[in-house]
């Protein structure tokens, strides 16, 4: 009877032990002493205060003048957009674009009369291109041209990663020198952010789209250079090891042992690689790298908040519908 009682009766171990609490002190304090240097406390302060004045308990926040201010300022957006004919090259007032039309606008001219050396105002009449969708058209175009180089930036990414996870897997390169070589260029590729790289080609090759994509991919190869290699590194190696033992070449027990494996997961990152090229290349376009990011960074800088409000509108869309489109194409590679 004891026996049996003795052999019922489970004694687990503590799920936290002194090691735990150690490392979780150490962990605790780590933040403690990095959060005085990042000013979380202040943070803390200042939300705290922006909530207790929106619920009026407090007369005054900074942080909720300030975000309030331009927040109030970018509604209603832009739609339309207005251009003075005369400098509007080529125009032609029988060719009017698709819902535009002509406004002229009089306004006061204040000229010194050289008789009577007297200022004298003049009527001065100004003729306008009014397009009431013509700012909306704009941001398309430059949202087209975001998605341009977000997919050329996958593309390049993909022509350069494979190559680097061949040369960097273990068993599709033998040689630890070549091997090596390929994962430190990796690293490097990887080390580099985007919004970096992107400065140095700005200068490299002028503003616009190339030093987007060209940013983009290099980031791109580095990651998909690292995850792919890893996949075929960790691929079943039975497969590999019969068609190994038949003598067949490298290339081709790649082909039937080693991809039919890792494609699902390729495809998987090779998606998130073009849904993370849209968003940043709306960040890469604020240096010049092409893109509504370099139209937001503009409208910013004047203070044309409106027009702001319209591209964020545009990127919260596109970002959405991309979502959408990635997750149903995911599922249909799966």
């Amino acid at each position: 009877m004891s026996a049996a009682t003795d052999t019922a009766r489970w004694d687990f171990p503590a799920p936290f032990g002194a090691r735990s609490l150690i490392v979780l002190i150490a962990a605790l304090s780590l933040l403690w002493y990095s959060g005085q240097r990042v000013e979380v406390g202040r943070m803390l302060a200042l939300t705290g205060q922006a909530a207790l004045a929106q619920v009026g308990l407090s007369p005054r926040s900074p942080v909720q003048e300030g975000l309030g201010t331009v927040i109030g300022q970018l509604f209603p957006i832009q739609l339309s957009e207005r251009r003075e004919t005369s400098r509007i090259e080529g125009f032609d007032a029988a060719k009017l674009p698709f819902l535009s039309h002509l406004e002229t606008v009089e306004t006061p001219d204040e000229k010194m009369n050289p008789v009577t050396m007297r200022m004298e105002s003049h009527p001065v009449r100004t003729t306008w291109l009014v397009e009431p969708l013509g700012y909306v058209g704009h941001v398309a175009v430059k949202m087209l041209e975001t998605l341009e180089i977000a997919l050329w930036g996958t593309v390049v990414a993909i022509a350069a990663g494979w190559p680097l996870a061949m040369l960097g897997a273990r068993n599709m390169t033998p040689n630890p020198v070549i091997r090596a070589a390929a994962r430190a260029v990796v690293g490097v590729l990887r080390a580099i952010p985007e919004l970096i790289s992107a400065l140095f080609l700005v200068i490299a090759f002028g503003f616009g789209p190339i030093a987007g994509f060209l940013a983009l991919g290099i980031y791109g190869a580095g990651f998909l250079g690292k995850f792919y290699a890893e996949d075929m590194e960790n691929a079943d190696p039975r497969p590999q090891e019969a068609l190994t033992a038949m003598g067949v070449r490298r290339m081709i027990m790649w082909r039937f042992a080693i991809l039919p494996q890792v494609l699902p997961q390729w495809i998987a990152y090779t998606l998130y690689i073009l849904d993370r090229n849209v968003r940043m290349a709306t960040v890469i376009g604020i240096v010049g790298a092409g893109g509504i990011g370099q139209e937001l960074k503009g409208r910013y800088d004047m203070y044309e908040y409106a027009h702001v409000g319209t591209i964020l509108i545009a990127i919260l869309l596109v970002v959405l519908l991309l979502d959408h489109a990635t997750a149903r194409l995911r599922k249909a590679c799966m």
